[in-house]
C-alpha cells in the first residue's frame, strides 16, 4: 500500500483522483483549504490535512513519508481581476509543494498543469509537449500555468522526481465551478446556437484521473504528458454535447471580432452588477484557432487512451440536474 498525498482534494479533479486511489488500494492523505466544509469533502478512509498550498511548512508535514504526491489545487478564472492571488496561488503554491517535496523526500510529484501552458502552433497543427509557450503574460490564467511549470523544473533541477501533466477542456459529474461543465449548463439554455471558427479538445474526468496514476506509474521524470480526449471544431463540440444532453443545436457562425467584442461587453456588465461573466476575454483568446493537442506522448508511453467522453458528459448532467443546478 503506497501513501498519496492529494492537494486541492476536494476540487472537481481532485476528488475523482482520490476515488481512484482508494480503489487502487494506496493510503490518501487530502490536503484541503482551512474552514473548507462542502459536499464535496473528503470522506473516510482519507486523513484530511487543512492548511493554505503557500504554506511550505503544511505542505513538509504532510507530504512526509508520501510515496507520491499529486498537486491538482489551483484557481481556475479567466477574470481580469483576481491577478495576484491567481499568480500568487497557482504559481507561489506550486514552488511551496516543490519545496515541500523536496525537504520531505517525495518519492515522486505529479504535478496537475494544463494544455493553457501549451504553445499555439501558427500552422494551425497539434500542438504537443515541445511546442514552447508562445501566451503573452496579460493573459493570467495561462501565465500562472506556465510559471507554475516553471517551478517544477527547478525542482527537478534541484533533484525532484517529477512529471507534468497537461490536461485538456475536462468534463464530468462533480464539477461545481462549472469549468468544461459550463458547456452542458449552456447547452441545456439554449446558449450553444451561436459558434465561431476554431476547436477545442474535451476530455472526460475519468480519462484524465487514470492519466494521472498512468503518469506517476510509468512517466519520465521531467516529461510532460499532454492528457487530452477529442479535438472538436465548436461547431462540432456544441453538437456532440447537445446531441447528448438536449437543448438548440449550433446554426449562428460569429466572427472573431464579434466574440472579442462580447466578451468584453460581458465582462464589464458583470464588473458593474457583481455578477460572473460567461466569457471573458482571456477564456476567447483562442477563438478563431484550433486549440488542438496531440496525445501520442502519453499514448505511447503511458498507455494512455482516452475512452469516456460521451458517458462523462451525460453523467455531469445527471449530476447537476439531480442538484437542480441547470
Amino acid at each position: 500500500m503506497n501513501t498519496v498525498l492529494v492537494t486541492g482534494a476536494t476540487g472537481f479533479l481532485g476528488r475523482h483522483l482520490i476515488s481512484r486511489l482508494i480503489a487502487g488500494g494506496n493510503r490518501v492523505r487530502a490536503y484541503a483549504r482551512p474552514g473548507w466544509k462542502a459536499s464535496g469533502e473528503p470522506r473516510a478512509p482519507v486523513e484530511t490535512i487543512y492548511g493554505d498550498i503557500r504554506d511550505a511548512d503544511m505542505l513538509a508535514r504532510a507530504s512526509r513519508g508520501c510515496d507520491t504526491v499529486f498537486h491538482t489545487a489551483a484557481i481556475v478564472s479567466f477574470r481580469s481581476s483576481g491577478r495576484e492571488e491567481l499568480l500568487d496561488v497557482n504559481a507561489g503554491g506550486t514552488r511551496a509543494v516543490v519545496s515541500a517535496c523536496l525537504r520531505s523526500g517525495v518519492g515522486r510529484l505529479v504535478h496537475t498543469s494544463s494544455v493553457a501552458a501549451v504553445g499555439r502552433r501558427a500552422d494551425g497543427g497539434l500542438a504537443d509537449e515541445t511546442t514552447e509557450f508562445n501566451w503573452p503574460p496579460s493573459l493570467t490564467y495561462r501565465w500562472s500555468k506556465h510559471l507554475a511549470e516553471q517551478e517544477v523544473l527547478g525542482g527537478i533541477s534541484r533533484g525532484l522526481n517529477a512529471v507534468i501533466v497537461n490536461p485538456a477542456v475536462i468534463i464530468g459529474p462533480g464539477d461545481l465551478y462549472m469549468h468544461g461543465g459550463q458547456l452542458v449548463r449552456d447547452a441545456v439554455r439554449g446558449r450553444l446556437v451561436a459558434y465561431t471558427r476554431g476547436g477545442m479538445n474535451l476530455v472526460s474526468v475519468e480519462d484524465v484521473a487514470d492519466g494521472h496514476l498512468r503518469a506517476a506509474a510509468l512517466g519520465s521524470s521531467g516529461s510532460r504528458y499532454i492528457l487530452g480526449g477529442v479535438n472538436l471544431t465548436h461547431r462540432e463540440a456544441f453538437e456532440f454535447v447537445t446531441g447528448i444532453v438536449g437543448g438548440r443545436r449550433p446554426m449562428i457562425g460569429i466572427p472573431r471580432w464579434g466574440v472579442l467584442a462580447a466578451a468584453h461587453a460581458a465582462e464589464l456588465f458583470a464588473g458593474v452588477t457583481g455578477t460572473s461573466p460567461l466569457i471573458t476575454p482571456d477564456l476567447v483568446a483562442g477563438a478563431g484557432t484550433c486549440q488542438w493537442f496531440s496525445i501520442a506522448r502519453a499514448r505511447n508511453e503511458l498507455s494512455y487512451r482516452p475512452v469516456s467522453l460521451e458517458k462523462s458528459i451525460h453523467d455531469a448532467y445527471i449530476w447537476y440536474r439531480e442538484r437542480n443546478l441547470l
